[in-house]
Parts: structure tokens; C-alpha cells; sequence
């Protein structure tokens, strides 16, 4: 059975209200935190970690795995219809931008060079996430 989200839309003055200047600049304005600098890039703990801004469960502990790259980094979501991929061309190069497909939020990047056995990286900014221990 297929999960049907409404579309959470709320103008930048509310996102403001609800979440702190950094929780914004990152996911309303596709910002990156600097690396080994969040919460979540050194972190082993079991359970689910949650969209900032909208609490869609995104990603879970056994996907999680240190690439050494200074961001949390998980090699699947937590289902196939949490996120959304989109091509960014900023910064000079071509990524694949992950959004919480919920809210819109900016979540991180997607990359090829992660561990088999889908060989995904998705890079993702702690700041953008909110943990909840317990198990997967």
C-alpha cells in the first residue's frame, strides 16, 4: 500500500518561527553545515532519525555507516517515498540533491560511492535531522 503525503507548504516567515537560523539556512535555502561540525556525524546510536522540519522519518540506524566525509551518511532511506532526488548545478558542479519529499526540506546529497550492496552515499547535514533512539 502506497503511503499519500500532503504537501507541508508554509512561507519562509513561518519556517522562521519554527525552526533556528541554522535549521533554515540549510534546508529552506539549500544550505551545507561544515563538516564534522553536526551532531550526527559521529554518532552510533540505534533509532530513527526525522526531518527537522516536518518529523517524516527519513532514515534509520542499521543504514547509517562512517564514510569519513564529516556528515552522517546512510546508504539507503528509510523507505522509497521519504525523499526526493533533484539535479543541482551550483557550486560549479553536478550533484544529486535529496529534499524531504514531505516538505521540501534540503536534506543533504546522493552520491555513487557508498558500500554494496546499492553502492549509495547519501550525504546528509545533521542540522536537517532530528534523532529519536529506540529500535529501527
Amino acid at each position: 500500500m502506497v503511503k499519500i503525503m500532503k504537501k507541508i507548504v508554509k512561507t519562509p516567515a513561518e519556517w522562521r518561527t519554527e525552526l533556528s537560523e541554522e535549521e533554515y539556512r540549510v534546508t529552506r535555502k539549500a544550505g551545507t553545515e561544515l563538516p564534522f561540525s553536526g551532531q550526527y556525524y559521529d554518532f552510533s546510536e540505534e533509532g530513527t532519525y526525522h526531518c527537522i522540519c516536518c518529523g517524516e522519518p527519513l532514515f534509520v540506524s542499521d543504514q547509517k555507516f562512517d564514510s569519513g566525509c564529516g556528515w552522517p551518511s546512510f546508504s539507503a532511506p528509510a523507505s522509497d517515498t521519504v525523499i526526493e532526488e533533484r539535479v543541482d548545478t551550483s557550486h560549479f558542479m553536478v550533484r544529486t540533491e535529496v529534499v524531504c519529499r514531505h516538505c521540501d526540506a534540503h536534506l543533504g546529497h546522493v552520491f555513487t560511492d557508498g558500500p554494496a550492496p546499492g553502492g549509495l552515499r547519501y550525504c546528509i547535514n545533521s542540522v536537517a535531522l532530528k534523532f529519536e533512539p529506540g529500535k529501527d
